[in-house]
């Protein structure tokens, strides 16, 4: 079994203007949750889910296009990978942006997370979800794209050096 391809919402749920009324001063999570489906447009998960081989045993896999968000979410507050976990089941802004409001348990676990961030390491393709970020946040003005790169980029690179000597 392959991975699945992650569908993110492109309406807002009925619950969710109030959340992303509340968090406007977090604008990473707004501008993420808006942009999502653009981030993770067909192409990219298709060159997403080649990190995969097909497998009948273990768990059901994790769709690798919601998986790598987490990253980048995780690199701007620059939290361990276990913070991420509790985050998506404590933090709405998390669960806003990877489809999982209001979830009791979480959408992936750490083993998951620490094998995608390797796996989109070797493949330089989080360095190409970074840019792809940065471009759209450029090209919408939702805020500096510069500002954004050295958020993302300067915090993503202690978060990997800190994960990789965790392991």
């Amino acid at each position: 079994m392959r991975p699945p391809r992650w569908h993110p919402p492109v309406e807002l749920s009925p619950v969710e203007p109030a959340i992303i009324k509340r968090i406007r001063q977090a604008k990473l999570f707004v501008f993420l949750r808006s942009h999502c489906p653009t981030l993770c447009a067909d192409p990219f998960q298709q060159e997403l889910l080649t990190l995969y081989k097909d497998q009948s045993q273990g768990q059901p896999p994790v769709p690798p296009a919601q998986l790598a968000l987490a990253p980048l979410l995780q690199a701007y507050p620059q939290v361990s990978d276990d913070e991420v976990i509790a985050a998506t089941t404590m933090d709405r802004r998390w669960q806003v942006v990877l489809d999982c409001l209001d979830c009791d348990t979480p959408p992936f676990r750490t083993g998951p997370l620490v094998a995608l961030r390797h796996r989109l390491s070797a493949r330089q393709l989080d360095r190409r979800l970074l840019e792809r970020t940065v471009a759209s946040a450029a090209a919408s003005g939702a805020f500096g794209s510069r500002q954004l790169r050295a958020a993302l980029d300067g915090r993503g690179r202690a978060a990997r050096h800190a994960a990789s000597m965790a392991y």
